[in-house]
């Protein structure tokens, strides 16, 4: 699994989202993701919101990813 395959499968599922995904070690990953469709989700929902479009890739594929979730206000944009 690499940043690239992360970033499109996050943006296949959150088709509103601007993703951000950096990682130099194939397994742990962080990503920055700005959607809003977060408005007036809590985080532990945004989480899992950005982990449903990864699936069975989470504990597998990527052992782990760090979020950052923020709407476009938050983000500033």
């Amino acid at each position: 699994m690499d940043c690239e395959a992360i970033k499109q499968l996050i943006e296949q599922g959150l088709p509103d989202a601007s993703v951000v995904v950096s990682g130099d070690d194939g397994v742990h990953f962080s990503a920055t993701v700005v959607s809003p469709s977060f408005e007036g989700v809590t985080t532990l929902k945004r989480h899992r919101l950005v982990y449903a479009t990864l699936g069975e890739r989470m504990g597998g594929e990527i052992h782990a990813l760090a979020l950052r979730t923020q709407t476009p206000q938050e983000a500033g944009q």
